[in-house]
């Protein structure tokens, strides 16, 4: 009994393929593929889903001590001059962040040595370059993927069978998060 599929691939090739397509599943809560592929991308997603879920709340919250830079009404730094010096002034804030326990800092770690960096884009054309932002992915899964299935037991996909496809005669399927 084999461990996994080959998927007609390079070890390299297939590696980026499921790490590709467990990434767009896991952001965007379902994809299109076929059945095989399916397979493969589901081991690692309920893996995944599970190791979040057991360390979702493994983590102390901390008050640390920032200090900011104060801004004018137009979002400019505001400066002061000290013995000739112009110098931005800056104030201490407290925050509250939180620090993951060695459990979860592994697990984190884990997650992303699967998940591809994903960027969000706006949908509008005004400032689309200037607003993209990065998605931390393993925040995702602890924050929003994990208290969702925090009282299920596994079975964290869905794959459904959508019919053949026109190319190639492969069976197509959806999988999703439930």
């Amino acid at each position: 009994m084999a461990k996994y599929r080959k998927l007609g691939r390079t070890s390299s090739q297939r590696k980026a393929l499921l790490r590709n397509q467990v990434t767009n599943l896991l952001y965007h809560g379902k994809i299109r593929t076929t059945e095989t592929k399916a397979g493969e991308i589901r081991k690692i997603a309920e893996s995944l889903i599970a190791m979040a879920v057991r360390e979702k709340d493994n983590f102390e919250t901390v008050t640390v001590t920032a200090k900011v830079p104060q801004k004018d009404a137009d979002g400019k730094r505001v400066k002061k001059v000290e013995n000739g010096k112009k110098v931005t002034v800056y104030t201490e804030v407290q925050k509250e962040i939180k620090k993951d326990l060695p459990s979860r800092l592994h697990a984190r770690r884990q997650m992303n040595k699967v998940f591809y960096p994903v960027t969000e884009v706006p949908a509008e054309a005004k400032g689309r370059k200037a607003n993209t932002k990065t998605v931390d992915m393993a925040a995702k899964m602890f924050d929003e993927i994990a208290p969702k299935y925090a009282d299920r037991n596994g079975g964290y996909t869905r794959i459904i069978k959508i019919g053949q496809r026109k190319g190639d005669g492969a069976m197509e399927v959806l999988i999703e998060l439930v």
